[in-house]
């Protein structure tokens, strides 16, 4: 599937730093994170990553995330945006900025 330019100018892709990361109860694959955009307060947002992270090795950490989503409530909780990954089958990574940022830095 492709995408024009003016259907990708309308994503809002943002780098958040993730300040808390817990399993999501009863789930084998959702984290609930909360994420900085440098908002005045953090993000709720759910992600499906949990059988590939450890929650402690993503905290403090910096990624891209999808920020103009409608709001989905995933197991009666609201996510609030998406995390951006990488993988394929048992291959998986984190896209990650290689030197810290301002929460909330738009992606050019």
């Amino acid at each position: 599937m492709s995408v024009s330019i003016d259907e990708f100018k309308k994503m809002e892709i943002k780098i958040g730093t993730v300040r808390s990361a817990v399993r999501v109860p009863e789930t084998d694959k959702l984290l609930r994170l909360e994420v900085d955009f440098g908002e005045g307060s953090a993000r709720q947002i759910l992600s499906g990553i949990a059988e590939y992270i450890q929650p402690a090795d993503i905290i403090g950490r910096q990624f891209p995330f999808l920020t103009n989503l409608e709001p989905r409530v995933i197991r009666g909780l609201v996510s609030n945006g998406m995390l951006l990954a990488v993988g394929e089958g048992d291959t998986f990574a984190l896209l990650s900025p290689i030197r810290p940022v301002s929460p909330g830095s738009g992606i050019r």
